[in-house]
């Protein structure tokens, strides 16, 4: 995709967000992107849509890639090119629909589903950026919040946080829903073995996934039975850090956020220089 067309129109999240600094980094969006779903697996009505329903057991690269994807064109797409994209995902989640092996029944486009898979989402990407890539003010967490709510109310989650404040209290309702699950080892067992970074850099994917465990709130990792060991020593935590500020200095010229800059006219290391 092109995210240089068309020129001169914005994103769904303006160029001086929070949320464009946070996606540019390839370390955040990787960790946050894990840890979303981890918490999101933990939810029944969501774990039973995603397993039944996804190409993610037979073609997790394919899915992961589809997923990153939509996640660049959110976050820096024009904003048309946004909007119709989110479209056509809402009309494939009307196809989900179905039972969890209790009897409850779900539907990919209930709006406390997406709520649950949105707030799951923001919360790791700004968690991922903040623990390993570089802190972040806590008003920098509200604002990443809010800014997510456009993209949030088009894909139907009306509810989704717009503070870390209703994030904490969303978290605390769901205390009740989460459980522990099969599937949920399956899924970090899928990312620890796929093709996703060449053979030589397979130890760091595998630390990479250890790490989204890590910023999984402990209550979250108790509950689903993710002991402490699957988390980082303090020496890996450091070297995560190093490699999240590291992948925060790269900067890659066909990538979404450097396009997207060029699309406003804006230098293409506009994201790249030192914080205001």
């Amino acid at each position: 995709m092109d995210f240089t067309l068309p020129p001169g129109e914005p994103a769904l999240a303006p160029h001086d967000s929070v949320s464009w600094k946070v996606f540019k980094n390839p370390i955040a969006t990787f960790v946050g992107g894990v840890a979303a779903v981890i918490l999101e697996l933990a939810e029944p009505r969501v774990r039973t849509g995603v397993w039944a329903h996804s190409s993610f057991r037979t073609r997790p690269m394919q899915r992961l890639q589809r997923t990153g994807l939509a996640a660049m064109v959110t976050v820096y797409g024009a904003q048309g090119t946004a909007e119709e994209m989110i479209a056509h995902v809402v009309r494939r989640h009307g196809q989900v629909t179905g039972f969890t092996p209790s009897g409850e029944a779900y539907s990919a486009n209930d709006v406390d589903l997406l709520t649950w898979v949105q707030a799951t989402a923001s919360f790791g990407f700004v968690e991922a950026y903040h623990a390993y890539v570089r802190p972040l003010p806590r008003e920098q967490f509200d604002r990443f919040y809010l800014e997510g709510r456009a993209a949030a109310r088009f894909y139907g989650a009306i509810d989704a946080p717009a503070s870390e404040a209703h994030m904490r209290t969303l978290f605390d309702s769901m205390r009740g829903r989460l459980e522990a699950s099969p599937i949920v080892f399956e899924f970090l067992d899928i990312l620890r073995q796929a093709p996703i970074l060449p053979t030589p850099l397979r130890p760091m994917q595998r630390l990479l996934v250890r790490a989204a465990v890590e910023i999984t709130p402990a209550w979250v990792r108790e509950r689903l039975g993710l002991k402490r060991g699957l988390g980082l020593s303090a020496v890996e935590r450091r070297f995560v850090r190093w490699a999240g500020r590291f992948a925060d200095r790269i900067m890659l010229g066909d990538s979404p956020a450097v396009q997207a800059c060029q699309r406003l006219g804006l230098p293409a290391d506009y994201l790249y220089r030192a914080d205001p």
